[in-house]
């Protein structure tokens, strides 16, 4: 019996000890979970702080721009660029389908473990806690405040002054004849369109940063652009290119007619160098490949922004002046201009689709939008066409208008 007892008693102390020790730990798991939620609203409060003042202050946008977002690009961007796919594309393809099917496996979850519900609850909890996080930082850090800095002419002392009706006609020409000089320059199928030959990474990285010597902002380390896999998606986007905030990337649709392409990689690596108005990007893209080595991005600048400044003189012109304006356009340029714009009437009427590329196209630019208005771009998508008072206001302080 005295055996017994000894034995009940070594079993009774390693009991209380194993109780002991599950009672020290538990508090050290519930300290944990608390952590990492304040470390969540903490970080949430910042970027809301962030986006606070640069709604208020021009001037600490500005210095973030010029001193603080170049090491995102020179740092997180460097590393994006190492990948030889679109970072941004794969992160949004594993929202679209991980997130349904995380939330499929929570439900089943909670239904098959009774026991550790309130566990798998929060596991999952913080797990999307701090991808919201992630999206609210990177978004924060790498577009939100960029919207709130000075405007490019300010930055670089471009004149900003009300321009005539012939002055817009005048740049009108200029372009037109050096983009008919250009056409016999470039390489062409059959059927005269544009062959692209030129690279889409080292060349235009090069464009943009030889603008450094002239803008701020632009010199430094460029992030490698990418295009997207499902290129085709974007075109029923009615998108060309994309910036992707949180990947830091350049991304361009490689389906889109090769005339535009080069102008739309430059455009892109405008973004990533903190200007993030489409109109300074349009700006910054023509004058990138307007200034290039290759013939070919010269070549798809000035088609480019010709097409902008034809818009804005036909918006007021007559007949006669818009036959005159398209008259002075040679028949190459002209191939190119159509040749575009039926690529993206195939888009349209494309059939077999997976998704109806006309209620995409409306989906995606209500999206585009309200992204715009919401930063406070108050005429939205209309903000395009200020790249041609830009030009106005470039051309006229070099007095070639």
């Amino acid at each position: 019996m005295a055996d017994v007892n000894t034995l009940q008693t070594e079993e009774q102390k390693v009991t209380s000890q194993e109780l002991t020790e599950q009672k020290n730990d538990e508090p050290k798991k519930r300290r944990r979970f608390p952590k990492l939620l304040a470390a969540a609203l903490i970080t949430a409060a910042v970027m809301g702080l962030l986006n606070f003042i640069s709604w208020r202050s021009t001037a600490f946008c500005d210095f973030y721009a010029e001193y603080i977002f170049p090491v995102w690009g020179a740092t997180y961007g460097r590393l994006t660029s190492l990948l030889p796919f679109s970072f941004g594309e794969l992160l949004i393809a594993l929202a679209v389908f991980g997130i349904p099917v995380s939330l499929i496996v929570l439900t089943v979850l909670v239904i098959v473990m009774k026991g550790r519900r309130a566990k798998i609850a929060k596991v999952f909890g913080y797990v999307y806690i701090w991808i919201i996080n992630f999206v609210l930082v990177t978004e924060t850090l790498n577009c939100f405040m960029l919207y709130h800095c000075s405007e490019f002419a300010d930055l670089n002392g471009v004149t900003k002054s009300e321009h005539t009706h012939a002055e817009l006609e005048q740049l009108g020409a200029v372009l037109t004849q050096k983009l008919n000089e250009l056409s016999y320059q470039v390489q062409r199928d059959e059927e005269g369109h544009f062959i692209l030959t030129a690279d889409t990474d080292k060349t235009a990285r090069k464009a943009v940063e030889s603008l450094g010597d002239e803008f701020k902002n632009l010199d430094g380390f460029t992030v490698r652009p990418k295009p997207v896999y499902f290129s085709f998606f974007m075109s029923q986007m009615d998108l060309m290119g994309i910036y992707f905030p949180f990947s830091m990337e350049a991304n361009y649709n490689n389906d889109m007619y090769k005339a535009k392409l080069l102008n739309t990689v430059c455009h892109e690596l405008a973004h990533t160098k903190g200007y993030i108005r489409e109109d300074e990007a349009n700006f910054i893209a023509f004058m990138a490949c307007s200034r290039s080595d290759n013939v070919e991005y010269r070549y798809s600048g000035y088609l480019s922004a010709l097409m902008q400044v034809r818009g804005k003189i036909f918006d007021y012109a007559s007949e006669e002046q818009k036959i005159d304006f398209d008259s002075a356009i040679n028949e190459l340029v002209w191939a190119d201009i159509e040749g575009n714009s039926n690529y993206w009437r195939s888009v349209d009427e494309a059939e077999d689709t997976v998704f109806d590329s006309e209620s995409v196209g409306e989906i995606s630019q209500k999206a585009l939008e309200t992204n715009l208005q919401m930063n406070g771009v108050k005429d939205g998508t209309q903000s395009y066409g200020r790249m041609v008072d830009l030009m106005l206001g470039y051309y006229a302080d070099k007095g070639d208008i």
